[in-house]
């Protein structure tokens, strides 16, 4: 989990220090939507994978239990992501981790698969959205399978005390634009630990960098 503004990894790293992983309000014990819409992007395991902003989520718990055998987290906060390495124990070892601001971020290497769980909606200001954009687009192969959650339409309008962007999964597809070929879309809510519903915006996407129209008929 990351935002785009101020002092980033700060802010991250002294809500991870206060809190355990299991009370902040992100917080779930199993990542249903986003491996159900891997699967319906028909993801396989072969495929290298980066979870943005995962910080100490359970994603990659379950990547490897599924035996995904190129996983990369990262996250700006490396609090959140000691909590994950913590929590893998040995099997640590067996994950790509990246300490970075996805907004600065200059990937190395190219991947099948981006995975963003309420990144995106954190980039309130039009140049946070480029950037994001910008470093997707250097870190993809041609035909990348992209899962995106956000805070709905009718969602919170803050979380950690900073604003975010809603979205509905026409907004969604707007802002990535027509290069980026919607495959499914759902609506989600997410129950809190302290039992709030936060209703999410979810879009498994294909990344077609030389878009051409669908033919007809």
């Amino acid at each position: 989990m990351e935002t785009g503004a101020g002092d980033v990894a700060g802010h991250w790293d002294e809500i991870y220090g206060r809190r355990l992983p299991t009370e902040v309000s992100w917080y779930q014990d199993q990542p249903t939507v986003s491996l159900a819409l891997l699967d319906a992007l028909r993801v396989t395991p072969d495929q290298p994978i980066v979870d943005v902003g995962g910080g100490a989520s359970v994603l990659v718990d379950r990547l490897l239990d599924r035996r995904f055998g190129d996983v990369s987290v990262l996250d700006v906060s490396a609090t959140a992501l000691a909590h994950a390495k913590k929590r893998l124990a040995e099997r640590a070892e067996l994950v790509h981790w990246l300490h970075e601001d996805v907004l600065t971020w200059r990937p190395g290497r190219r991947y099948g698969i981006w995975h963003d769980r309420a990144v995106f909606h954190f980039l309130v200001e039009e140049n946070q959205r480029r950037a994001y954009l910008a470093a997707l687009r250097a870190a993809l192969t041609s035909e990348a399978r992209v899962v995106i959650g956000t805070f709905a339409g009718d969602g919170p309008q803050q979380c950690s005390g900073l604003p975010v962007q809603r979205y509905d999964p026409g907004d969604l597809a707007a802002v990535f634009g027509a290069e980026f070929d919607v495959i499914e879309h759902r609506r989600d809510g997410h129950r809190t630990p302290n039992g709030t519903e936060q209703p999410f915006t979810w879009v498994g996407m294909v990344w077609r960098p030389k878009f051409q129209p669908r033919p007809r008929g």
